[in-house]
């Protein structure tokens, strides 16, 4: 099979290429800068100079492929130039999807992402959850538009897209808000944890093999949530710390001194420039907010199978702690924290 990847070069994208052309498939992409994309000319992929918010750009390698995965995102919290957000994620889309009903491919993968939901207070959503409201970061907004405004409505008109929904992903390689994280923990540069802040942990090979499935399994019209076990900061941050052997933070905040921190921040940033981690929208969208989804559906009916999160995190953690040049980690068995809402789905 021949497919169309935008989003290539990114954290998710680079694993499903691989992914792909390990299986024989032969995989075209755009790059703003080819001649950057070492990675991906090195898995010989047919590389394109393109933009998705270009979508001429994209006519003539689009053009002929059995299928289309739409990856790429603007996917950033807490920094101060956002005005990208809407070109990519909203016009990007419209654009993506457009061209592939036009060009008439046979089925489509979109990347959607489980924050459309905002925060679920602790509900575990499913497919059919939906949230009415303000969104709590520019990047959830504007996914929150081109999942509902620009995908759906272009399902209903016939376009065979199924919709995946990741939660928080994480793995070798990343370059997010979470892999600062890792880094001011092995740093000594974490002060607090927040309390009651919960995600759905899904390794990024986990997530790349979970749209291929999604290509080869999804039922066009359908949306399914790829997202992993679910887990608190203060958890993940506890595993983190058994499986390297560094103290975890024990200040923990709860989310009303972090809403109050978020407030006063708003102001300061008006003012003077402020780390991305110190930020009111990253402080935001970390005040207690659950950010989780139930992945039954795609278990059912994809066959999706994502690792435990203390087996990923001893990967991605070997490979950070590497880059960092500290010591390996260690080889003993390591148990997910007790949680106090008992067995963790």
């Amino acid at each position: 099979m021949k497919y169309f990847v935008t989003g290539g070069t990114g954290f998710i994208g680079n694993r499903l290429v691989k992914q792909l052309v390990d299986a024989g498939h032969e995989v075209v992409a755009i790059a703003r800068n080819p001649a950057k994309a070492v990675a991906l000319r090195s898995m010989g992929v047919d590389l394109w100079a393109g933009d998705i918010t270009d979508r001429e750009s994209m006519r003539v390698p689009m053009t002929g492929v059995d299928g289309v995965f739409h990856v790429a995102a603007w996917n950033k919290v807490g920094v101060r130039d956002k005005s990208q957000a809407y070109s990519v994620n909203v016009d990007g889309t419209r654009n993506v999807l457009g061209l592939m009903k036009e060009l008439g491919i046979r089925k489509g993968v979109y990347t959607s992402t489980l924050t459309v939901f905002s925060d679920t207070h602790g509900e575990l959503a499913d497919e059919s959850y939906c949230f009415s409201g303000d969104h709590l970061s520019v990047y959830d907004r504007t996914k929150s538009i081109a999942h509902y405004h620009v995908a759906e409505p272009m399902i209903s008109g016939g376009l065979p897209l199924v919709i995946v929904l990741p939660g928080q992903v994480y793995g070798p390689g990343d370059t997010s808000s979470l892999r600062d994280t890792l880094v001011r923990f092995f740093k000594h540069q974490l002060p607090m944890l927040p309390v009651g802040t919960e995600l759905t942990w899904a390794h990024v090979d986990d997530v790349a093999r979970a749209h291929v499935l999604a290509m080869e399994k999804g039922t066009p019209g359908q949306t399914y949530i790829i997202a992993g076990p679910r887990h608190s900061i203060i958890e993940a941050m506890e595993m983190v710390s058994q499986i390297s052997g560094m103290p975890a933070p024990r200040i923990h905040v709860s989310p009303r001194v972090m809403k109050a921190m978020a407030g006063t921040m708003g102001v300061l940033e008006k003012v003077v420039p402020v780390p991305g981690q110190f930020t009111e929208e990253f402080l935001r969208v970390n005040a207690g907010v659950t950010y989780i989804g139930d992945n039954a559906k795609a278990r059912r009916e994809l066959g999706y199978s994502p690792r435990p999160l203390t087996e990923g995190l001893t990967e991605t953690l070997r490979s950070e702690m590497s880059l960092l040049g500290l010591r390996r980690v260690q080889s003993q068995e390591v148990r997910p924290p007790v949680s106090p809402r008992g067995k963790l789905p």
